[in-house]
């Protein structure tokens, strides 16, 4: 694929790296800004940008200290002509972070920006602006896109390690020149505490940086948003957040393990044992800490479409907030099923309305591989799949709805990403290896995790007829990231063939399976 050159990226970032540095550990282990602080605010936490469409996209930071947020764009590095922004206040009641809105940008153009904070008392007094850049969605195919998408952060206690160099995948992906980065889940553990030092195997042992917000599992609202300035301790991940925008989903890692709705723990760790009090104070730390364009809106939805032109439409799910219990999933109807029926509605128009010619299909879970959930000692089930090869039952019905709406709407380019297991692999589902036949065939490609334990691979259910084209996973549980299994995927469109390119890469960025796809086939 012929890619757009990223100009001057490596100066561009000059101001997000010294704030990077000047970022000590004791300061950023606080739970909250000190007020008495003197000089001007700083923003040691990096800047971001999400949902970035032809003409819109998010900005966020975090100050140290109340101020006024400020962006400024330009084309060029040296803002010799650039436009500026006001933003929100930002203050105690959002953990000092905040978003900004950029809109009418020029479609496929790299944006330079910069962050300033304002004392809110003296506009005039300013701390150093820290830079970023990202590029637009362009409205012409024949740019092509490329994109990555992986998930899975700093789980199973294995956390920032700095003899490991931290997050070092970031680095991988970011030497890829993306145009944006999915992830697909599980951006934080809330669930898991992370210690100082773990025995490996080998004798060795894992060191972490730690932080109190992560000594224990997260209840709290200030434990929760300390799960999300914990990652950003990591000088890698910050630079990276500088220079490509993302699409941000969540799994259950941002809550507690496995739940849903309703739900009420039986973890001893846990004082608070309403599920839906969790949640409620997991979805405001979220909603602080990444810019997500839907989450200000009155239904503070996760799920969304991201528009990238005419080449590709993003379908972000929410498998969390509107699934029904997690059971044996054997139920012969089932119309709350993973989705909730409003979102299953909202994704059947936004299919039938794309006019994009991939429609990439964001889920937080897979379809076909077996995810239990033994939590409570009973052999229920955690994602779609449950096992029994037949016709669809439980939370299979809902899919199986969706596969025949998209074969008899004829609906092109439908591709299915996602993470969650902690391997990598390809499934391809096909109608004359199913149980359920009514649909068309098409592809579900998995990565992850980024920094976290690494796992088996999972069963597959043949319900829908999925054959493992490739897969690698250890053959032992929770593996450390010393020990490898760390991966991502990349997503290539040619701008000219509309071919869409699949590689599946591990942590250094090598690639370990490759899958073209051809653009105008219904399903894929």
């Amino acid at each position: 694929m012929s890619h757009r050159p990223f100009p001057g990226r490596r100066s561009v970032l000059r101001g997000s790296l010294a704030a990077s540095a000047a970022l000590t550990l004791p300061t950023a282990l606080g739970s909250a800004p000190a007020f008495a602080l003197s000089g001007r605010p700083e923003a040691g936490w990096g800047v971001q940008t999400g949902d970035v469409t032809c003409d819109s996209g998010l900005v966020w930071v975090r100050s140290d200290r109340p101020a006024r947020m400020i962006v400024e764009t330009s084309a060029t590095e040296s803002f010799r002509k650039s436009r500026r922004w006001h933003g929100p206040l930002l203050g105690a009641d959002t953990d000092f972070t905040g978003t900004t809105r950029l809109r009418g940008l020029p479609s496929g153009e790299q944006i330079h920006y910069r962050v300033l904070l304002a004392d809110p008392n003296d506009p005039r007094r300013t701390g150093e602006p820290v830079t970023g850049t990202f590029r637009t969605a362009s409205a012409r195919r024949r740019d092509g896109i490329r994109f990555l998408w992986s998930g899975d952060l700093a789980g199973q206690g294995w956390g920032i390690n700095p003899d490991f160099g931290g997050y070092t995948i970031y680095n991988a992906m970011g030497a890829l020149d993306p145009d944006f980065f999915l992830c697909s889940g599980d951006n934080i553990y809330a669930d898991g505490p992370i210690t100082s030092s773990v025995a490996l195997p080998d004798g060795s042992t894992w060191r972490n940086i730690t932080t109190q917000e992560k000594s224990k599992v997260a209840e709290t609202l200030a434990e929760f948003r300390g799960n999300f300035r914990y990652n950003l301790l990591d000088d890698n991940l910050k630079r990276f957040n500088a220079q490509v925008p993302s699409i941000i989903q969540w799994d259950d890692h941002e809550v507690t393990n496995n739940w849903y709705p309703g739900e009420i723990l039986g973890d001893a760790r846990y004082t608070e044992k309403s599920v839906d009090v969790l949640a409620s104070r997991a979805r405001q730390a979220f909603s602080e800490y990444f810019p997500i364009s839907t989450l200000r809106r009155p239904d503070g939805r996760v799920y969304r479409t991201v528009r990238h032109g005419p080449l590709l439409d993003v379908f972000v799910l929410d498998m969390r907030t509107y699934r029904n219990a997690n059971s044996t999933d054997d139920q012969t109807t089932d119309a709350q099923g993973i989705l909730g029926a409003e979102q299953l509605k909202w994704l059947k128009g936004e299919l039938s309305r794309s006019r994009a010619v991939w429609k990439v299909i964001a889920s937080d879970m897979p379809l076909g591989l077996v995810v239990p959930d033994t939590g409570d000692g009973k052999p229920n089930i955690e994602a779609v799949a449950q096992g029994d090869p037949g016709a669809p039952l439980g939370r299979e019905l809902q899919i199986a709805e969706l596969l025949r709406f998209i074969k008899h709407r004829r609906i092109t380019g439908t591709v299915w990403l996602t993470a969650d297991v902690h391997h990598t692999s390809a499934q391809h589902y096909q109608p004359s290896r199913a149980a359920f036949t009514d649909f068309e065939p098409f592809w579900e490609f998995v990565s992850g995790p980024l920094n976290a334990g690494a796992f088996p691979a999972s069963a597959l259910d043949n319900t829908f007829g999925p054959e493992r084209v490739f897969v690698k996973a250890p053959t032992a549980s929770n593996v450390s990231p010393a020990g490898g299994y760390q991966f991502f995927g990349e997503v290539d469109i040619d701008g000219h063939s509309g071919e869409l390119t699949v590689r599946l890469r591990e942590q250094d960025g090598a690639v370990l399976f490759t899958q073209v796809l051809q653009p105008g086939r219904v399903g894929q």
